[in-house]
């Protein structure tokens, strides 16, 4: 079975608190927080007051994925909130490797995003370093958009690296997620699928995450 962590960026957050407590009662293994600063990406989504109204009543753990600038800023207010997993984008992090570090001091496991258009040979150096690749399987910065097809490709050479380099890294897939794109993309190798607009606007999210865990 694959892993799965609903985006709350999908959310009603007008009735966040149900939502959370839906997912609480669900199969999902995450809760992914895509947070997002307007610069790095074209959209500004929530900050870390939000957060720790999820942590309160989430029983599940936060996979918090900073879509932001400089995000080694604010390590400590990410750990602070409650996050389990902090995910930053290689293309915001001029010092990789001194963020990685910095995330697993603060007793968090780290993850790193590729962009669409980001090749997997950018992870040769730290691959063995993290417990988490993320693949951006649509341009980042809003929610609903269709599934790049390339991302395949880019699985495939993920997981040759991961095994080649003997990393314990798991490879999680973010964009355009559905059951037909899961299936390929848990075929190809993926660990853990993040969907949003699938799981929310669904008129059972619970059925909806359970058969994505099925794949």
């Amino acid at each position: 079975m694959v892993k799965v962590a609903p985006s709350v960026l999908s959310a009603d957050f007008g009735k966040l608190n149900d939502d959370i407590e839906m997912l609480n009662a669900s199969e999902a293994d995450y809760i992914h927080i895509d947070v997002m600063d307007g610069v790095f990406v074209p959209n500004i989504s929530f900050g870390f007051p939000v957060i720790k109204s999820i942590a309160k009543v989430a029983k599940k753990p936060l996979d918090v994925h900073l879509m932001i600038v400089d995000p080694q800023r604010y390590v400590n207010q990410v750990r602070d909130c409650g996050a389990e997993i902090m995910n930053v984008h290689v293309e915001a992090c001029t010092h990789l490797h001194r963020v990685v570090q910095q995330i697993k001091a603060a007793g968090m496991k780290a993850a790193v995003t590729l962009n669409p258009a980001t090749p997997v040979v950018m992870l040769e150096d730290i691959i063995t370093d993290l417990d988490m690749v993320l693949l951006m399987s649509v341009n980042p910065g809003f929610g609903g958009q269709s599934f790049i097809p390339g991302t395949i490709k880019k699985l495939r050479q993920t997981a040759e690296l991961i095994k080649q380099s003997g990393s314990k890294a798991e490879i999680e897939i973010d964009g355009g997620v559905n059951l037909a794109t899961g299936a390929e993309l848990a075929a190809n190798g993926a660990d853990i699928l993040v969907a949003g607009s699938f799981v929310f606007s669904a008129a059972e999210p619970k059925e909806i995450i359970a058969e994505l865990r099925k794949l």
